[in-house]
């Protein structure tokens, strides 16, 4: 079995254990007797801990050039605390298991990316292939899930995503391992050199911006088209639209748009997706209008995550490559709980017009994005 099948593999067994669970595991709370206010602290924990979790194993990985190592013991740890569900009782133990899960799960898909990206330039695969796989299985897994627990009882979720961890971290191990310089040698290398770094600074700032602005979509977009009229069916199929645009996207369209218009200007191309998606979403709320911009969403996470990992591949020095992920990932949920935090109070008070907000940053995205192609321009004269 070649590297692109063993990634293929993990990809599906970590995104289905995504899939089967987060849409469900709040409901799965809440019915143990979990108030309301408490469920949002525990929500909320768990995603402080996740910004703190991933570049602390990131740059474990990078100072022992072990990010398989790490990446196993990650997932075996998920697994592990996944299990902490089925007793669960009461505020404190739910806040301890949820504290615990998010420490584990939060460095998964950037060490994983990691590996794909490196294993993607040496046997040279797409690494949205491999993503695009993840993707699908996110969704697979949702539905599957929702099955379940129609006859199961949400219970089910929790046994459903320790298996399929369990599963992922027996195929992590399999991958094939990021060559790595010297321990010594790594570890000469410094966070601080990432941010001096051009490219990879001003990509960060992009993508925080860009796919910060959704963190309003995912709260509060079901909320908007329901109090338009919409049913939960056309929520759904909309919702779904948008998924299966980023699966194309990850596949198919992506890969080419970013050789076509320059990883710098595929990033320039999701901030302006981004500012008429949140434009239509707060002016209406007719279907034609909103099933036109759902699609953009393969624009606006798809190509720009493609874009950033082409970039990072690139400009990132060996040994930093686990720390480059982290960082990348942490200001993306930095944002993101930033704007889920102030949506609330911007929905309550402005209604759809906050979504003019989300343009906004789109917008501020786009002079950062004219930065990292003169300084991607300038690298290429070096070299």
């Amino acid at each position: 079995m070649g590297p692109l099948a063993r990634f293929v593999f993990l990809y599906a067994a970590m995104y289905a254990a995504y899939g089967v669970a987060s849409p469900f595991l709040p409901a799965l709370v809440s019915s143990r007797g979990i108030a309301p206010e408490e469920l949002g602290l525990v929500l909320g924990a768990g995603t402080a801990v996740r910004l703190v979790s991933a570049p602390l194993a990131g740059r474990l990985g990078d100072l022992f050039g072990a990010l398989r190592t790490v990446l196993v013991l990650c997932i075996a740890l998920a697994a592990f605390t996944t299990l902490g569900y089925l007793p669960a009782k009461g505020f404190w133990w739910f806040l301890a298991i949820s504290m615990m899960q998010a420490a584990a799960l939060a460095p998964i898909g950037v060490l994983a990316d990691a590996l794909t990206l490196g294993a993607a330039a040496r046997a040279r695969f797409e690494y949205g292939w491999v993503r695009g796989t993840g993707s699908g299985a996110f969704i697979i897994g949702t539905l599957a899930a929702g099955q379940a627990v129609a006859v199961a009882g949400l219970g089910v979720i929790v046994g459903l995503q320790a298996s399929l961890l369990g599963l992922a971290a027996l195929t992590a191990a399999l991958v094939p391992e990021l060559p790595h310089p010297s321990r010594a040698s790594a570890s000469r290398h410094r966070i601080g050199e990432l941010l001096r770094l051009p490219v990879y600074r001003n990509l960060v700032i992009v993508a925080a911006l860009v796919l910060g602005s959704h963190a309003m979509h995912d709260s509060f977009a079901m909320i908007r088209w329901r109090a338009a009229g919409l049913s939960a069916g056309v929520g759904s199929l909309l919702w779904s639209e948008a998924v299966l645009a980023e699966v194309l996207v990850f596949f198919f369209l992506g890969p080419r748009l970013v050789q076509m218009l320059t990883p710098a200007g595929a990033l320039a191309l999701a901030a302006v997706a981004g500012m008429a998606r949140w434009a239509v979403m707060a002016t209406s709320a007719d279907v034609p209008a909103l099933a036109l911009v759902q699609p953009l969403h393969g624009i606006t996470f798809a190509l720009l995550h493609l874009a950033c990992m082409r970039l990072i591949g690139r400009a990132v020095p060996a040994g930093l490559e686990g720390s480059a992920q982290a960082l990348y990932g942490t200001g993306i949920g930095a944002a993101a709980a930033i704007v889920t935090f102030g949506s609330g109070a911007l929905y309550g008070r402005l209604g759809a017009g906050g979504f003019w907000l989300m343009a906004g940053l789109c917008a501020a995205a786009l002079p950062f994005a004219w930065r990292v192609a003169r300084a991607s321009a300038r690298s290429s004269a070096r070299h």
